[in-house]
């Protein structure tokens, strides 16, 4: 049984236990997840340096898809593999992984150069799915697992305009000390920022105190883009944030639940109870209550499974399955005031976020559904936040396949790009909060 197995089966036990995590592997014992090596690099040292974003390790990272450049210098760019400190959502102190990639283009603006943080859309919960491994290997194919590295499209368009990126891997994501906290809100907008911090203390790296940065994601790096502005101000308010796109942003995770039950995503319900129900008490009770044998094998199962065999394994699957009364887990958590706590906790747009902001939603998005992220673009706007909202409009394109969620990252990356790269460059945003009334 891997690592990340014992854990869940100590979740979701009905035991009285109440473990947090299993203790990191020794350096002697590697990490295997579905028949994937994860390399030594990202089990955390048993004691992190103080501090938050404070580079912890470094090294090389090839990139899976590179080219040499006519004057020597590989095309897109450097990356170093990073380990750097943040801080989880019970205030203690835990190692990220990611990537940071010096481009080879040169940065035209004034200034130098600037920064961008990516956080990935849904990856899965293996470690094995970690956007670092994914710039490394771009496509993960095994019998047992399968990862496609999505996101890079975006990673290098960014890194083509000049601006340096750093892709973080989320708390947990790689890490082999714990779960990853999927779309926890305070875990994944402290990643964020702290890879951020981080980038500037990596050698070689051009990017400075005083560089601009921006923050990209869309799908579940939406969701932490916008909590990472959310957050700024207190969190990391020497950060010269200046713009943020948040693409299909879970804001609501109540709502989402619903959107994802019975979806080609139907493990991204498994991701979030696993990620919760190992960082909350009360919800790993009310699990365990709640949760029936097929219920626990499933959430075993998808705590180590990356999108590409999770749609495989569990596509379409209804959380009905997964109960001991036949009630979704959308019900049950309706009917438990602490995990209605839980979930109310992570709700995005209670905070005033830092500099403009670029909102985009499909309207026919019904797996993170298009209200939802709407709704987010009123609150910040009732809060006087500079925000540019874009509703892509696009036909049905299939009940809850997946399509009418992800074409909008694809027919919206150019302008989300060139949006933040004009951020970047210290262009004015133009808020259109006053046209919202109008607006699908």
């Amino acid at each position: 049984m891997s690592r990340i197995s014992t854990v869940l089966t100590t979740v979701v036990a009905t035991t009285a236990c109440v473990c947090v995590s299993a203790p990191p592997a020794a350096a002697s014992d590697p990490v295997v997840s579905r028949g994937v090596t994860i390399p030594a690099f990202y089990t955390p040292p048993a004691e992190l340096p103080a501090g938050e974003g404070v580079l912890v390790r470094h090294e090389p990272l090839r990139l899976g898809l590179s080219l040499p450049g006519l004057d020597g210098r590989t095309l897109p760019g450097t990356a170093t593999r990073l380990m750097y400190t943040s801080t989880d959502s019970g205030g203690r102190p835990v190692a990220v992984t990611g990537a940071y990639i010096e481009p080879s283009a040169g940065w035209k603006g004034d200034g130098p150069r600037p920064l961008v943080v990516v956080g990935s859309g849904t990856m899965g919960q293996g470690d094995q799915c970690a956007p670092s491994l994914a710039l490394q290997n771009p496509l993960t194919l095994t019998g047992e697992t399968l990862s496609v590295g999505y996101d890079n499209l975006a990673v290098y368009r960014l890194l083509a305009t000049g601006a340096a990126v750093v892709v973080t891997d989320y708390v947990g994501l790689g890490a082999t000390d714990r779960l990853h906290t999927y779309v926890n809100r305070l875990d994944q907008g402290h990643a964020m920022l702290d890879a951020a911090r981080a980038a500037r203390s990596v050698p070689g790296a051009s990017v400075t105190a005083d560089s601009r940065v921006g923050l990209y994601g869309y799908s579940q790096g939406g969701g932490a883009s916008a909590s990472a502005a959310e957050l700024h101000s207190a969190y990391a308010p020497e950060v010269n944030l200046v713009g943020t796109y948040a693409g299909a942003p879970p804001a609501d995770l109540t709502a989402v639940m619903k959107g994802i039950d019975g979806s080609a995503l139907a493990a991204a319900l498994g991701w979030s109870i696993n990620g919760f129900a190992q960082a909350e008490p009360a919800l790993r009770e009310i699990v365990d209550q709640h949760v029936n044998a097929t219920g626990r094998t499933a959430l075993d199962s998808i705590a180590t499974s990356c999108v590409g065999d999770a749609i495989l394994s569990h596509g379409f699957t209804k959380s009905t399955e997964w109960t001991k009364d036949g009630g979704s887990l959308a019900d049950v958590i309706a009917d438990e005031p602490d995990a209605r706590a839980v979930l109310d906790e992570q709700r995005i747009g209670r905070l005033e976020p830092t500099g403009p902001v670029r909102l985009a939603t499909g309207v026919q998005d019904d797996i993170v559904p298009h209200a939802q992220a709407r709704q987010l673009a009123l609150d910040w706007c009732r809060k006087g936040a500079d925000v540019t909202y874009k509703a892509v409009v696009l036909p049905d394109l299939g009940d809850k396949i997946l399509t009418n969620h992800l074409v909008p990252l694809l027919t919206d990356q150019g302008d989300a790009v060139e949006w933040l790269t004009d951020r970047l460059q210290g262009e004015p945003a133009r808020s259109n909060c006053w046209t919202m009334p109008v607006q699908p």
